[in-house]
């Protein structure tokens, strides 16, 4: 019987999290036929999820652990502990409307329907964060004050200010504008298929990306919590690994301490004397944007560099206090 259940996500970030997983485990079974995932540990079970279902799975504890969008977390407004910034899956939350609308921003927006006495007509499918951050914008509060925009759904209506209505989109919502909505309310990673659509971007809301998130309960109880430490650190170690580079380099003894001052590292390198008098092998983990800045000093004290791309990297020590937390 599985310890621990771990959702993870179907759709734009599902090829990425198993690129995670298959970096983190040796084993990776059941894609493209199933949606029961089986890694090598047999004490795992994973199952795929649409991530916007993922925050909400995990907080009534259906599962332990979940991988899912900062977004979808916003969104469900989620009662969960967030273990780690997987660092993929980055996007904007945007309000767009159509290129030949003249306003500027979200305040520019909803001050020019209400003047003319315009219905604001919006396309989302975060309805809870649109209709929180519509009605916190200066504009809404002098024309409207606190009453709700009207949340518009298939099968309810929630809100009372019919001036500002929010639809529910399931999907393709930049293709909505001019004739439906408008203005859209959605991520983007490069803003090229808003503009595909005629589209302008007129302000940034949040940034989003992946996420591994835990149900609180189950960091209580200690077996659980054991395994999902587990999970944390190999996921970790892979996002870690991601960011750095496995250097290992041949000096001589009078620029070994040249050598050493100019490597930045993970604690300190490790360093052995060669076979040949003289001569010494150092090794460490570096940021790969910091490779680039000391490839002239290496190039002018040091011989044999070997670079490698590191599988995993845990930071033990870290993964303690997040644990503890």
């Amino acid at each position: 019987m599985a310890t621990v259940k771990f959702a993870i996500p179907k759709g734009s970030i599902e090829d990425a999290t198993f690129k995670i997983l298959e970096e983190a485990w040796q084993t990776v079974r059941g894609r493209g036929r199933t949606y029961r995932v089986k890694l090598s540990d047999p004490e795992i079970e994973v199952k795929i999820l649409r991530p916007q279902e993922i925050p909400t799975y995990v907080q009534e504890g259906f599962y332990d652990i979940g991988i899912t969008g900062k977004d979808w977390i916003v969104e469900a407004s989620a009662d969960v502990r967030i273990l780690l910034d997987l660092e993929y899956g980055q996007v904007d939350q945007v309000v767009a409307i159509p290129e030949n609308f003249e306003y500027n921003n979200l305040t520019e927006l909803i001050e020019g329907f209400a003047k003319q006495k315009r219905t604001l007509r919006i396309s989302s499918e975060y309805l809870t964060t649109t209709s929180a951050r519509i009605r916190s914008n200066k504009s809404y509060q002098k024309y409207y004050g606190d009453i709700r925009p009207m949340i518009i759904t298939p099968w309810m209506r929630i809100g009372e200010n019919k001036m500002v209505e929010i639809f529910l989109s399931f999907g393709a919502t930049e293709a909505k504008p001019p004739e439906d909505v408008d203005a859209i309310c959605d991520i983007t990673e490069t803003g090229t298929t808003l503009v595909q659509n005629n589209l302008k971007l007129i302000e940034t809301l949040d940034h989003s990306s992946a996420q591994l998130i835990a149900n609180k309960n189950s960091l209580e109880d200690k077996i659980k919590a054991e395994k999902i430490a587990d999970i944390l650190a190999l996921i970790k170690g892979v996002v870690e690994a991601r960011k750095k580079l496995h250097i290992f380099v041949n000096v001589k003894e009078e620029n070994l301490q040249k050598l050493l001052d100019s490597l930045p590292a993970l604690k300190r390198p490790t360093i052995s004397k060669l076979s040949e008098e003289g001569w010494f092998g150092v090794n460490t983990v570096i940021d790969k944007n910091e490779f680039i800045k000391i490839v002239p000093k290496l190039r002018e004290i040091a011989q044999g560099l070997v670079v490698m791309q590191p599988k995993q990297i845990l930071p033990l020590e870290e993964l303690k206090q997040v644990m503890n937390q």
